[in-house]
This record gives structure tokens, C-alpha cells and sequence, in this order.
């Protein structure tokens, strides 16, 4: 069979680790087999241990790749603000969208890994990463607000506020509790003089 070149290989790579983020935020990395990620990925089985040593392996990067993906949604919000208040108002807006809120949707991995992380030892691959996307996350949102502890610790207080009311939103969802919880988050981070 021909090699296939680096490009290809450097473009299945890609493929397997999108396949793997989505399929892992949709389901939870336990539920997920590496023939269903190979399958997603258009590419078979066997190639799987060509690209990543194992499934650990896979979903540490499958984790970091989707905080790349939700760093870059927050880059756009904040670019697209005219301040930083303004862009930290957009981040809860666009966390809090009723479209992330419907359970099984491949949202922020913030969210849809935590149960996978924590069920993790501390030195795991996953859990490493997962803590380095949460990480990063803090320090955009401090970032955006004054400099000091204060902002660091309104920036801990923010995304836990989101990731909670979402993980709610998700885990009662069809049920008017959750779009309650989720709007009224949304409403407290994204008030401008006292108007939602």
C-alpha cells in the first residue's frame, strides 16, 4: 500500500482529533469507541495507532483542540467588542445561546468534558488538558477586567456562573427550570445600566 504523504497524514491527524472532539463532547469519551471516531473521520480502523499511541492520548488532544476552538470563538467576541466589559458580556451571550443548551450538541468542552475530567486521575492526559483549557479561560476573562485579584477572582466567578447555569440548562432541558437558570445567568453578565 503507498505511504501517504505528510500532508495527507498531517490532514488525517486533523480529521481523527475534530472526529474525536466533537464525538467526545457529544457523547463523553467512555462512550465512544475508536472505530466510531476512525468512522467520523473517513478514514479506517487500523490507521488509529499511527496517529496517537491510545485512546488517553487521543482524547487529551481531542480536549486541547476543542478549548483552541472555544479560545478562538472568545478571540472573535472580544474583537468584535468595543470594550471589555462589552466582550465579556458577549462571551456570556454567546455561552449561554439556547442552541449550547440542548443536550448532546458538541459545545464548550468546558462543559461537556468536566464529567470525564474529574472522573480522571490527576496526572491523565485528559485531565491535564482539561485543566489548561480552564486555565486559559480564567485568564481571558481577567484579562478583560481590571488588573489585580479582584479581576481574577470576578473572572472564576463568571465562568463558573456560566458553566453551571449551562450544565443545568443541559441537564433539565425540555424543562422550563432550565431556560430560567440559563436566562437569568445570561441576564446578569450581559446587564448594561441595569437593562438585559
Amino acid at each position: 500500500m503507498p505511504r501517504v504523504s505528510k500532508a495527507q497524514a498531517e490532514a488525517n491527524h486533523r480529521a481523527i482529533e475534530e472526529a474525536a472532539s466533537r464525538l467526545f463532547r457529544e457523547r463523553g469519551v467512555d462512550a465512544v469507541t475508536i472505530a466510531e471516531v476512525m468512522s467520523a473521520a473517513g478514514l479506517t480502523h487500523g490507521g488509529f495507532y499511527g496517529h496517537f499511541p491510545s485512546k488517553e492520548a487521543l482524547a487529551a488532544s481531542a480536549c486541547a483542540a476543542a478549548f483552541d476552538a472555544s479560545r478562538e470563538k472568545w478571540q472573535r467576541r472580544i474583537a468584535d467588542a468595543g470594550s471589555p466589559a462589552s466582550a465579556r458580556q458577549r462571551i456570556a451571550a454567546g455561552y449561554l445561546a439556547p442552541a449550547n443548551q440542548k443536550p448532546g450538541t458538541a459545545t464548550c468542552p468546558t462543559v461537556t468534558l468536566a464529567s470525564d475530567a474529574a472522573r480522571a486521575e490527576a496526572a491523565h492526559p485528559l485531565r491535564l488538558a482539561y485543566v489548561a483549557g480552564v486555565s486559559r479561560q480564567v485568564k481571558t476573562l481577567a484579562d478583560l477586567g481590571e488588573s489585580g485579584a479582584r479581576s481574577r477572582a470576578d473572572a472564576c466567578v463568571q465562568l463558573a456562573a456560566m458553566v453551571g447555569a449551562l450544565l443545568l440548562a443541559r441537564a433539565t432541558h425540555g424543562d422550563r427550570i432550565g431556560r430560567e437558570i440559563a436566562a437569568a445567568v445570561r441576564a446578569h453578565f450581559t446587564q448594561t445600566d441595569g437593562v438585559p
